[in-house]
């Protein structure tokens, strides 16, 4: 029984995963900046990576010690700034952020599910797919710091 619980919540990830795959292509052919076109075409193909993942630890494939649990850089600028509405001529630092909330939406979801379990194996891998979007999170805020304050010469 716990065998098909698990394999329900991955294919709730996998879901989550398209959808995010999904979004970042839908903004990327929406944007005329080449460089925020680029980085989004990163980040789905992670997604994609992702669910792939996914759909081989669901078909056992891996055990549950295969997601690690490198520690992520929370900028919380996702926390602090509003989500802009996405346009066709939206700038790199907007879509950062449409991406940056996309992320923090899914380490909700992921840190919520975990704390609807008891300790065990599925807590421990909702902590740890909740961890990998939190590492989204953080590459798609540094981008955005990055894209929104350009260094100039002066420092």
């Amino acid at each position: 029984m716990e065998l098909k619980r698990i394999g329900a919540y991955i294919d709730i990830a996998i879901q989550r995963e398209e959808e995010s795959y999904a979004l970042y292509m839908d903004l990327s052919t929406r944007l005329r900046d080449r460089s925020a076109r680029d980085a989004l075409f990163l980040l789905a193909s992670e997604e994609k990576q992702h669910k792939a993942f996914l759909e081989r630890y669901r078909d056992g494939g891996f055990g549950e010690e295969a997601l690690r649990m490198d520690q992520a850089i929370d900028y919380r600028i996702a926390e602090h700034m509003d989500r802009p509405a996405i346009d066709k001529d939206m700038k790199s630092p907007d879509v950062f952020l449409v991406a940056a909330h996309r992320e923090l939406d899914s380490y909700n979801f992921y840190t919520g599910l975990a704390g609807l379990h008891p300790e065990g194996e599925l807590k421990r891998i909702f902590l740890r797919i909740a961890n990998e979007e939190l590492k989204h999170k953080e590459k798609v805020e540094y981008l955005y710091a990055n894209a929104a304050f350009p260094q100039t010469d002066g420092g």
